[in-house]
Formats: C-alpha cells, sequence, structure tokens
C-alpha cells in the first residue's frame, strides 16, 4: 500500500507536482495525427497534464500547441482563425505562430512595438507513428523524439486509436501491468478464450526484472502440461508492450495474432482523466496489417467506431454501469460487460476517480504493480534532485519486445524466448 502523501505524489500531475514534472521531461502524445488532418484546418481542444491547449496543424504541415487563452484578454483561441501559418484570435485579431511568437496585431497602431513582447505560451511538438507528440518540460532538456518500435514501423504495418477514461492516470497503467486478472476478469464462459477452462490453475507465477528504461516482466501459467508465457515491457513513463493473446492464434486461423505486439501509453489529461492510446503492430515488415482485421480487434475490445461517444469515451461507462447484462454474466462471461476494455474500464473507474491506495492490501501476484510504483517514485525523485529520469534516451528501450507463447514442457521461457533486443524496424 502506499500512504497518502506518497500516493499524491504520484497521482497530481499540474504543473509543479512532482509527477507533473517528471511527466514535462518526456515527449507524450497530445492527440492523433488524423484529429489534425488538414493544413489550416480546425483548431482541436487538447488537455494534457492538467493544462488546456488548443492543437492546430499550419500552412506548412507543422503541428503547432498553443494556450487555449489569448494572452490579450483571455478569450479562446479555439475559435481561432487557422491561416498563413498562424492562429488569429477573432476578439481583436492577434495572430500567434506555432511557436508562440505574435506575428499581427491589427488593434494596435502600425508603429507599435507591443507585439514584439507579447507570446502565447506554446510547446515543441514532433509527429511520428500517427501521433502528435508534446514535449512541456524545460526548453534546454528537451530529450530525443521517442523511438518505439511502433512509432517506426510502416503505417501499413501498425494501427493507432485512442479513447478516454474517467479516473486517475496511474490506477489505468496499474490495470495494464496487472497481468494476474487476465484469466479471471476476461474469462468465458464459452467463446474465444474457452481455452483458459483447460488451466492448471489460473494464478500465474511473476517475474519481474529491474531495467534501464523500467522494467520487463512475464505472467506464467499452466496449460495443458505446457507453459503459457506473457511476455511484457514497461517503458517509462507510461507504455506497456505485450504479445498478443495466444488464445486467439488457436481461434482465429485466418488471421496472424502470433506476428503481432499490442500495448497501450497511458497519458494524464488531469488528475481525474486519462487518454489511453491504443497500438498494435505487424513484426514482420513483409505481413502488413489488414485495416478490417484491426477494426474488428478493436470491436472486441470494447473500443471500436460504433462503441464510443464523440468525445471518445466509451458509449459504455460508468454512468450506465457499462450496460452490465446479469443474465449474461451467469451464462457467457465472468463480468455481464460488453467488451475486454470495458471490464478494465469498469475496474479502474469503478475504484473512484482517485483510488486510495492506503487501503489496499496487496499480494503476491501484485509484483508488476508494486515494482511499477518504485520505479516512478524513484523517477520522480531524480527529477527532484535535478537529475534525469530514466528512458529519455531512445537507445534503451528501442530494441525491445513483448512476447505472447507455449513454452514446451521440459523448457523455461528464458531458454525459448529471452526478453531481449529483437526489434527490425
Amino acid at each position: 500500500m502506499l500512504s497518502e502523501s506518497e500516493n499524491e505524489r504520484l497521482t497530481r500531475v499540474g504543473p509543479g507536482t512532482p509527477m507533473g514534472n517528471l511527466l514535462r521531461r518526456y515527449w507524450i502524445p497530445a492527440l492523433l495525427s488524423s484529429e489534425v488532418a488538414d493544413p489550416d484546418g480546425p483548431p482541436v481542444r487538447v488537455k494534457l497534464l492538467n493544462e488546456d491547449l488548443i492543437a492546430f496543424r499550419d500552412t506548412n504541415g507543422d503541428v503547432g500547441l498553443v494556450d487555449a487563452f489569448c494572452p490579450h484578454r483571455r478569450a479562446p483561441m479555439f475559435f481561432g482563425r487557422n491561416e498563413e501559418c498562424g492562429l488569429r484570435c477573432v476578439y481583436h485579431g492577434w495572430k500567434f505562430d506555432r511557436h508562440g511568437v505574435c506575428v499581427d496585431m491589427p488593434s494596435e497602431p502600425p508603429d507599435s512595438l507591443f507585439k514584439t513582447k507579447v507570446q502565447i505560451p506554446s510547446y515543441p511538438t514532433w509527429e511520428g507513428g500517427d501521433i502528435i507528440w508534446a514535449y512541456m518540460g524545460p526548453p534546454d532538456l528537451v530529450p530525443a523524439p521517442p523511438e518505439h518500435e511502433f512509432v517506426r514501423s510502416p503505417k501499413t504495418h501498425r494501427f493507432v486509436s485512442r479513447t478516454l477514461e474517467d479516473c486517475n492516470w496511474l490506477q489505468a497503467l496499474e490495470g495494464g501491468m496487472d497481468s494476474t486478472h487476465l484469466s479471471i476478469l476476461h474469462s468465458r464462459n464459452r467463446g474465444e478464450l474457452a481455452f483458459l477452462k483447460n488451466f492448471e490453475g489460473t494464478v500465474p507465477q511473476i517475474h519481474v526484472e529491474r531495467t534501464s528504461y523500467g522494467y520487463q516482466y512475464t505472467g506464467t501459467r499452466t496449460l495443458d502440461g505446457d507453459l503459457w508465457v506473457r511476455g511484457y515491457q514497461y517503458i517509462m513513463p507510461g507504455v506497456q508492450l505485450r504479445g498478443m493473446v495466444y488464445g486467439r492464434t488457436a481461434i482465429s486461423a485466418n488471421t496472424d495474432f502470433a506476428n503481432r505486439i499490442d500495448g497501450h501509453f497511458w497519458v494524464p489529461l488531469d488528475d481525474e482523466h486519462t487518454c489511453v492510446y491504443n497500438f498494435h503492430y505487424a513484426m514482420d515488415p513483409d505481413r502488413p496489417i489488414p485495416e478490417s482485421e484491426v477494426h474488428a480487434f478493436d470491436t472486441t475490445a470494447g473500443r471500436g467506431p460504433d462503441d464510443l461517444l464523440p468525445n471518445l469515451q466509451p458509449k459504455r461507462n460508468l454512468s450506465n454501469d457499462y450496460l452490465i447484462d446479469r443474465q449474461m454474466q451467469k451464462t457467457y462471461n465472468f463480468t455481464g460487460i460488453v467488451g475486454v476494455n470495458t471490464e478494465d474500464y469498469a475496474m479502474q473507474e469503478g475504484m473512484g476517480a482517485i483510488v486510495d491506495r492506503s487501503k489496499e492490501h496487496l499480494g503476491t501476484t501484485d509484483r508488476a504493480v508494486i515494482i511499477l510504483r518504485q520505479v516512478l517514485a524513484e523517477a520522480v525523485t531524480a527529477v527532484e534532485r535535478g537529475e534525469d529520469p530514466p528512458a529519455l534516451e531512445p537507445s534503451t528501450y528501442r530494441a525491445m519486445r513483448a512476447f505472447d507463447v507455449l513454452v514446451p514442457a521440459g523448457k523455461t521461457w528464458q531458454e525459448t524466448h529471452p526478453l531481449a533486443p529483437m526489434a527490425r524496424y
């Protein structure tokens, strides 16, 4: 468990907070490239680390990320005109480029130098992997852009989406790191995960190894005498990589899940809301991912296009108890809730906006969650001391992969699938 003060340090993300200062040292996703697809297109509201921002793609195709309010009279820049490499406030016409420089001030005399003294707060952006990334930290400490394998993979070999989750980022992240719940929360009485019935016990053996970028860990279960091993990577500050679930390869003969890695990047919008970037990509350069297959996978997860509200919140959410079906809970799945991710959200959001970790009672299979908190706490302290946090240098993580395999009886996963550099892109 954590004390109340320790919990505060890891969950609050606004400017000047310990965790906020840590997260601002990284490039973090701000929105999808598709959300600002067109040069001079409509500006888009962005919430990130408790700050209200506006994103826009300028005439040259570069993306700006600026304060949501004009520095003149605090008018909303969302209603601004995106034109000729700048965003113009429609109240008095002040115009700013993507760097925050005021390039026009028609409400002042032509010979006035006032515009040279005014800027709108702005943050650097970088575009890669179908995502617009933002750096919100000290200007003299900008790290190299991210080099995750999904970012480097060809566009035909990856798919990225995002959804909104109504809870603090840490409990969403911890839910992803917790592999133990797979065979309980997501179990089915029949259907594509029915093979879980063959387990010789559902309690996994958890192995965690600290690394320079975070940690790597496995959850191992026995299945028909063999070992089913899920090997994960946690990359600071909020990335998880995992192999596609083995059971799908046995059931979905027309797909190639064994060739895939999927994962998430959890990003705090504010203290009580999280944006979850979902990605998966093909490891083999010769095997692209059919778009229809990707959409089918997201629909199974409960985050397909028909499952989301216009604000990207799932239609099945806390306000309607995730449309739980008690009869389905008796006859089909363990929860009565449709969608694997929806089941996750029900647990994570149902804890409250920020869970009180001082009331927890953690067990042996919570090791990955416990070490996650240790890694984050140590990184927060490092930044407070003026040191660099882990994983700023892409070379520490760019070759890492996850896996999801059956290991023959008598073998160990360390022998057959060591967690070692394997990336190809």
